[in-house]
């Protein structure tokens, strides 16, 4: 039983957020342009912490030109099923300095939330993973089953190296199940059970009319502004409804199953709570058409700029640049083809550009939606085991976001169950500013996981498909 266990992180809340707040610290940002350096000592903080929490054979696993990886395991439970605990090191960038309410590098408490970049996502999925391992093993001085753990460090910029990744290690980090924690619950006090991903596609695209900037006085008038062009490219992705413009963005999403409607329909959810959640401001508009706003969310495709730059607020100029540059992302659902999209996305952006601007596009990546059937016993062992440790019914829900490992490694692994368990909430605020961890949630993570691992200990293991 785990009843010793569970007093355990009790006893321990102190020491597993000290843990955390010292991954915080590091600024281990994936994104191409930051230093390299932080991301390294995120990578041997972690590989400490996993030997600190009593994990074996812990080892920084390299790719060519790819962030460090960490694995780690304890295989000490002959007879027992194997579980492979995924998180990830790397971090978004901070965003807005003046936007902040603390220091994102430094873990403060708050209002009973942790505030910090990846003290949610998603250094606390790290930690939910050692904290519960040590729980058992300074108690049990054993797990109740055998596990490997793969820490990833270049999860935010869409795993850009899974597939080398996986031709190389996919064999020692065979296991029976995955359990990843990096996605959210549905609510503040819920816990959930993710079942399905968006895919994403995002790029990067620069509008040229000039080879310098002109002055707009002398020249304004007949000379083609770079940023008005852009303007009007990123202006045509959307309908007047919020409705994705690009053509056939549409004809390959599955429609929802009367079992699927019927399951959205239970979670209560209305645009009252996506308006309370999202804090969208009063007499905004939701767009995207009738659907529902979680069908929006979890089964329609997306589209969103997440960046643009011209020049800048501090050096502004009475100008017209030569240049102006965007960050565009999509969101794909099952079924969608994402190179295929991707091409549609710069074709209709090229089909749309004005005065014969020229367009280049850069960094492109694109990764598949994901989805699976909670069915079999892998399912019904997480759900009581999050119903235990959170003391209320775990529910099964979808996302919007995308975990680009999650599909590739499920299909290496021969189709093996993939439980992915959260510990954000919607008001977390991942990848923005003044992003933070409900305190309360994350403790009853761990007592989740504590349990998980010993549900999931009293299964056979698995015949895998290889």
């Amino acid at each position: 039983m785990a009843n010793r266990p569970l007093s355990y992180c009790e006893k321990h809340r102190r020491a597993f957020i000290d843990d955390l707040s010292r991954l915080v610290a590091i600024p281990s940002v994936s994104f191409p342009g930051f230093p390299a350096e932080p991301v390294e000592r995120s990578a041997k903080a972690v590989a400490e912490l996993l030997k600190r929490r009593g994990l074996e054979h812990v080892e920084i696993l390299r790719i060519p030109g790819a962030h460090p990886y960490v694995y780690a395991d304890w295989l000490r439970a002959p007879g027992k099923p194997t579980v492979l605990l995924y998180a990830h090191h790397d971090v978004q960038p901070a965003g807005r300095a003046e936007k902040w309410k603390t220091p994102p590098f430094q873990a403060t408490a708050k209002g009973g939330r942790l505030f910090g970049r990846g003290a949610a996502d998603d250094k606390a999925g790290v930690v939910v993973h050692t904290s519960a391992v040590a729980a058992w093993l300074g108690t049990e001085g054993k797990l109740p089953l055998n596990v490997k753990v793969i820490i990833e460090g270049e999860e935010e910029i869409g795993s850009v190296h899974l597939e080398t990744f996986l031709a190389k290690y996919a064999r020692r980090l065979s296991a029976d199940v995955i359990v990843l924690t990096d996605t959210s619950n549905f609510d503040v006090g819920v816990p959930s059970i993710t079942t399905a991903l968006r895919g994403l596609i995002s790029m990067d695209v620069e509008v040229r009319t000039a080879d310098h900037p002109l002055h707009s006085g002398m020249w304004g008038g007949p000379l083609a502004d770079p940023a008005l062009a852009l303007a009007r490219m990123l202006a045509s992705l959307v309908d007047a409804r919020g409705r994705v413009a690009v053509p056939g963005a549409y004809k390959d999403v599955r429609p929802l199953s009367a079992l699927e409607r019927r399951s959205l329909r239970s979670l209560r959810y209305s645009e009252k709570d996506f308006r309370r959640q999202a804090q969208v401001l009063p007499g905004v508009e939701l767009l995207g058409g009738s659907a529902g706003p979680l069908e929006k969310m979890w089964r329609l495709p997306s589209v969103s700029v997440n960046a643009i730059q011209v020049s800048s607020r501090k050096d502004c100029a009475n100008i017209i640049n030569e240049s102006a540059w965007a960050h565009v992302g999509m969101r794909l659902v099952p079924d969608m083809d994402p190179q295929a999209s991707a091409r549609a996305l710069m074709a209709h952006l090229r089909r749309n550009a004005p005065w014969g601007a020229k367009v280049a596009f850069s960094n492109v990546h694109a990764s598949p939606a994901w989805i699976t059937d909670p069915e079999g016993p892998a399912f019904a062992a997480a759900q009581r085991a999050m119903t235990a440790g959170f003391g209320r019914e775990a529910v099964f829900i979808g996302s919007g976001g995308s975990i680009p490992f999650v599909g590739p490694f499920a299909k290496v692994l021969g189709g093996a169950p993939a439980l992915l368990i959260g510990v954000e909430d919607p008001f977390t605020n991942p990848h923005s500013e003044n992003e933070s961890l409900h305190l309360a949630d994350f403790h009853k993570s761990v007592r989740s996981a504590v349990l998980l691992y010993e549900e999931l200990g009293r299964l056979p293991p698995l015949k895998r498909r290889r």
